[in-house]
C-alpha cells in the first residue's frame, strides 16, 4: 500500500466509526491489533474484539464524530491530529451519563500491515475528557 492508500484507510477507520459500523473494524483492523494506550479502568479482551468492545461501549454512551485536523504520513505509520465531538449520553464504566457536550483532542499513530491496521498509539486530552464528564472538578481560572 502507498503512504496516500495509509492514510486513506486511517480516515475511514474514523468515518465507519462515526457512522457506528463496527462491522466495518472487520475489514480495517488486524485479528492481533495492538493498542498500546487502552481505555482506562476496565479490562478489554486482547486484539481486534477489545477494540471492537471499546468503540462500542464509547459509541453507546457518548455518541459523535472524530474530525481529522491533520495527517502525516510515512512509511508503514500514519499520524493523525483529531478532535472528537459528542455528547455523554449513557454510562460508562463508573461513570453515569451527564447530557455533557463533550470534546476531546488527540494525536494518535496508527501502524497499517498488510493492508490493515496493527498497532495503534495515542496522545488524548483524558484529563479534559474526564473534566467534561464531572470525574474530576474543572481547575479553577487563575485570577490576579
Amino acid at each position: 500500500m502507498s503512504i496516500e492508500d495509509n492514510k486513506k484507510l486511517v480516515r475511514r477507520f474514523y468515518q465507519e466509526i462515526d457512522a457506528g459500523n463496527l462491522d466495518a473494524m472487520d475489514e480495517l483492523v488486524a485479528e492481533d491489533y495492538v493498542d498500546h494506550n487502552p481505555p482506562p479502568s476496565f479490562p478489554l479482551p486482547p486484539g481486534r474484539e477489545g477494540l471492537k468492545q471499546a468503540f462500542r461501549m464509547f459509541w453507546d454512551a457518548t455518541p459523535g464524530t472524530h474530525d481529522i485536523e491533520d495527517q502525516i504520513a510515512e512509511g508503514d505509520k500514519v499520524v493523525t491530529r483529531l478532535t472528537a465531538r459528542g455528547t455523554h449520553r449513557g454510562d460508562l464504566p463508573g461513570i453515569p451519563a451527564t447530557g455533557n457536550a463533550l470534546t476531546m483532542t488527540a494525536t494518535v499513530i496508527h501502524r497499517i500491515e498488510n493492508g490493515r491496521l496493527a498497532e495503534k498509539w495515542s496522545d488524548k486530552d483524558v484529563l479534559g475528557f474526564l473534566q467534561q464528564v464531572g470525574v474530576i472538578p474543572p481547575l479553577n481560572e487563575v485570577s490576579d
